[in-house]
């Protein structure tokens, strides 16, 4: 099994502004209750999408096909479910920008290969005003340059080392890490005087 590798992710962006947006408002916890993550996309900021009557951004034509989610402060925060990341990788989403991440959420991403950036405050308004007056235009988040590139220039961000390790290694993805050590797993398991074999 090959795991993925990221230094960038380009496309499209789309901004969800507010600050502590939190996983329940993300995925209501009503949509939960299925064995897989599969239909996560559809429900995503179910409840918020339904009060906006079709003017929330999700459901704006203009940003449908969105890779790149451009948010605030704190976004993620609230239960640690990880079934919030799951509906928005399912949504489209690849990678997102905002001023913070809660950390279980940010890790949750990662575990995904989902990327999560900061922005200084100033860079992230300008980011979003740009986005908005012009949805079209691709916006690039460099893991290995920690820099976002769209209209409104090059800004620097930040990402932890480890995180960036990890999305440019691909060893974010555990399982398949495991998989991938296969053979060296079984050498050193038949190695050890205390497992008979």
């Amino acid at each position: 099994m090959t795991v993925a590798k990221f230094e960038k992710i380009a496309g499209s962006a789309c901004v969800v502004r507010g600050d502590d947006v939190d996983t329940d408002r993300i995925i209501p916890a009503r949509f939960m209750k299925v064995v897989t993550f599969d239909s996560m996309g559809e429900h995503l900021f179910e409840d918020e999408r339904k009060a906006a009557k079709g003017e929330h951004p999700l459901d704006d034509e203009r940003f449908h096909g969105a890779s790149i989610l451009v948010v605030g402060h704190n976004f993620g925060c609230g239960s640690s479910r990880e079934h919030a990341p799951q509906a928005l990788m399912r949504f489209g989403f690849r990678a997102f920008v905002g001023g913070s991440f809660a950390e279980i959420f940010a890790g949750n991403c990662t575990a995904l290969g989902l990327v999560c950036v900061t922005l200084g405050d100033d860079d992230l308004a300008a980011l979003m005003e740009s986005v908005e007056l012009d949805p079209a235009q691709e916006v690039a988040v460099d893991i290995a340059a920690r820099t976002v590139t769209s209209r409104a220039g090059v800004a620097p961000a930040t990402i932890p080392d480890g995180t960036r390790d990890q999305l440019m290694e691909g060893s974010w993805d555990a399982t398949g890490t495991l998989l991938d050590a296969g053979d060296t797993i079984e050498r050193t398991a038949n190695a050890l005087p205390y497992i008979d074999n």
